[in-house]
């Protein structure tokens, strides 16, 4: 509504570098600036791909609203993983799993979202709602049940790989599944979106083949 498709795009797909500047912020990590420069080179490559595969069908012009609603998106987003995993260094990894990241974050939830109810006055139509459609509460179970186990492998990422590969993976999901999509059904890619997914997978696996790299020195000297 007050934001133009490519620039929703540019934000949800530019969240890996503010996650680590919320990491320098919060805990005082440092990234070298070659990390920077990799963050860099998978956003620009995502944004090309996703502006590139999809196609906006209304007119919407971006107002300044809609940038301070986008900007609060992504520092919310970015500060969320990061104090997830300060709260797993702080308390140690082994004292805090994944089960107890998830009944304190929707615990917290509940509460915010029941308070909003109750003050706009929307319980009585919820219930109204379900008297209405009582097969909707089928659904309801079936998505809370995929949810938490979402959450589970978000919590047991963020815990075991720390909040840049899960950002990475997030940013890049889609991406990937459009590939796949391409691939076993013949759906046509633009060569935009081919030059945006090279860009991105060439710099995963220079990632993957200098931690192998890195990995493979140490195993040695050892």
């Amino acid at each position: 509504r007050y934001v133009s498709f490519p620039v929703q795009t540019v934000f949800k797909s530019s969240k890996i570098i503010p996650v680590m500047i919320m990491g320098k912020v919060l805990k005082g990590t440092s990234y070298p600036l070659s990390q920077y420069a990799e963050a860099f080179l998978i956003t620009l490559g995502v944004a090309i791909f996703s502006v590139a595969s999809k196609s906006s069908d209304s007119n919407t012009t971006t107002e300044i609203i809609g940038l301070l609603f986008m900007c609060m998106y992504v520092c919310f987003d970015c500060f969320t993983s990061q104090w997830q995993d300060k709260i797993y260094v702080k308390y140690g990894r082994a004292n805090v799993d994944p089960y107890q990241m998830m009944l304190g974050v929707n615990s917290s939830a509940i509460i915010m979202t029941t308070a909003g109810l109750v003050l706009n006055g929307d319980i009585p139509k919820i219930i109204e709602f379900f008297k209405v459609n009582p097969s909707v509460f089928q659904y309801n179970v079936i998505t809370a049940i995929t949810s938490a186990s979402g959450q589970l492998f978000i919590y047991t990422t963020i815990k075991e790989f720390g909040p840049i590969v899960f950002t990475v993976i997030m940013t890049t999901r889609q991406m990937i599944s459009i590939c796949i999509s391409s691939i076993l059904f013949g759906h046509s890619m633009t060569w935009k979106a081919a030059v945006g997914a090279t860009l991105v997978f060439g710099v995963l696996f220079y990632q993957i083949r200098k931690k192998y790299m890195a990995s493979k020195r140490r195993t040695a000297q050892a």
